[in-house]
């Protein structure tokens, strides 16, 4: 893991000078929190694509969101171990030069096309996504205050969403919109292999398009004066360390499985959103027009993290959690029992209640943590790899019926409201370490 950072102002970094200087980093590593969060969206109009180019059944659809989440569990030490050695600025480059070139695999991926390529293509770029998480949340939720952390990742986790947002857009547009797939309506006769291949290639643009926009952000990233983080403070941090259990913590050792458990529901819903939304008794729309609606429910995940971070300057985090862990439950309920639109906006509204749960148990998480604070989020980063257990829903789709598959989802909703309520109470806490 890399030298941990103080709950306070960050190691290394006078005091007086975090303000100025910390502001306009945080703007600039919002651009990197849009840009993970539109790859990874592409996903969700990626998906139903791929599905009809190969043929797959459902579980073989969430296989390739599965590869893509086992990279976080994969690379989140590595990637540790590379911020320790050649510090944030330069693993933050090394991220995006990551992707980048997982996008650039797209291309041969599209032109064979291949499966088992595309599978690669994506946990390369997966990979350089881990890497960023790794070294920019807890960089976030560590500058300012402790009692304002949940705000302040909320509110740079917005630009995420964002970033989510305009993805079904651009995929829509370039993917879904370009193909035979994309633009027939639900229930038409299988593609023909003149048209699959067709189909498969028009993925090449959009992802030279994000290939060339990560290889402009490294090189603003690489000559950008970041403040250093961590360095001045190594030798001490360690010493501060002996004798300190990361298991005594409750908040962390239940916040691990809440971060593990909420991704499966988030990515379970992004993943199948289109498909769902597509059929004859729900929306009754083609792939291309569903990818508008998802534009919905990314964009209420936008809207309720700018809403959470300025309510929880003024409420506990912990409540607000319950609540929404609350209202996502019943609008999961509501999807998975009823039909037509009300189904459908159940459904697209589920990301109003999903917008403050990640970057909230995040800082719940690593609350209280002190000089252990570093290797806490190392943790929950590498928890985001229960995303890959989205094949298990496509597993029950397949087996039990797509809608029926989203009771799994209102599950997730319960474990975290057991978070909010009890498992996120901080026990043990330690003092943030001296920063000289």
């Amino acid at each position: 893991m890399p030298a941990p950072i103080s709950a306070g102002t960050p190691s290394g970094v006078h005091p007086a000078a975090a303000g100025g200087s910390y502001r306009s980093a945080l703007s600039l590593l919002a651009s990197l929190f849009f840009m993970w969060g539109f790859i990874t969206v592409i996903n969700g109009t990626l998906l139903p694509h791929l599905r009809s180019v190969f043929n797959l059944s459902y579980t073989q659809t969430t296989l390739i969101e599965s590869v893509w989440f086992i990279a976080y569990f994969f690379a989140s030490i590595p990637s540790a171990k590379l911020i320790e050695r050649v510090g944030y600025q330069r693993s933050m480059v090394i991220g995006l030069a990551m992707m980048a070139v997982g996008a650039l695999i797209m291309v041969p991926a599209a032109r064979l096309p291949s499966y088992e390529v595309t599978l690669f293509a994506l946990f390369v770029i997966a990979s350089g996504i881990t890497l960023l998480q790794v070294a920019a949340n807890p960089y976030v939720a560590v500058v300012g205050t402790p009692e304002t952390a949940s705000s302040r990742l909320n509110l740079v986790q917005a630009f995420n969403s964002a970033g989510a947002t305009l993805a079904p857009l651009f995929g829509g547009y370039l993917i879904l919109g370009r193909t035979t797939s994309g633009t027939a309506a639900a229930g038409a006769a299988a593609l023909t292999p003149a048209e699959r291949l067709a189909d498969a290639q028009s993925v090449v643009l959009p992802y030279l398009i994000v290939a060339a926009v990560l290889a402009v952000l490294a090189v603003v990233i690489a000559r950008f004066p970041l403040p250093a983080m961590g360095a001045a403070t190594q030798r001490s941090a360690k010493a501060d360390r002996q004798g300190q259990s990361l298991w005594k913590h409750r908040n962390l050792v239940f916040g691990i499985p809440a971060i593990f458990i909420y991704l499966i529901a988030e990515i379970g819903v992004g993943n199948l959103f289109i498909n769902f939304v597509s059929q004859p008794n729900i929306g009754n729309l083609t792939h291309q027009q569903a990818s508008d609606y998802l534009f919905l429910l990314w964009g209420g995940m936008m809207v309720g993290r700018l809403v959470g971070a300025f309510v929880m300057q003024k409420v506990e985090a912990g409540r607000v959690l319950a609540v929404a862990s609350i209202g996502a439950a019943v609008v999961m309920l509501i999807a998975a029992f009823t039909s037509g639109h009300v189904a459908m906006w159940a459904l697209i509204s589920v990301g109003l209640f999903h917008s403050i749960m990640f970057p909230t148990i995040f800082t719940l998480g690593i609350r209280g943590l002190g000089p252990l604070t570093e290797e806490g989020s190392g943790l929950l980063i590498m928890a985001i790899a229960g995303g890959s257990l989205v094949v298990v829903q496509g597993w029950l789709a397949d087996t039990y019926g797509l809608q029926t598959s989203f009771l799994l989802t209102a599950a997730c909703e319960l474990y975290v409201l057991f978070y909010a309520v009890w498992g996120s109470r901080v026990t043990e806490a330690l003092p943030d370490p001296v920063v000289h």
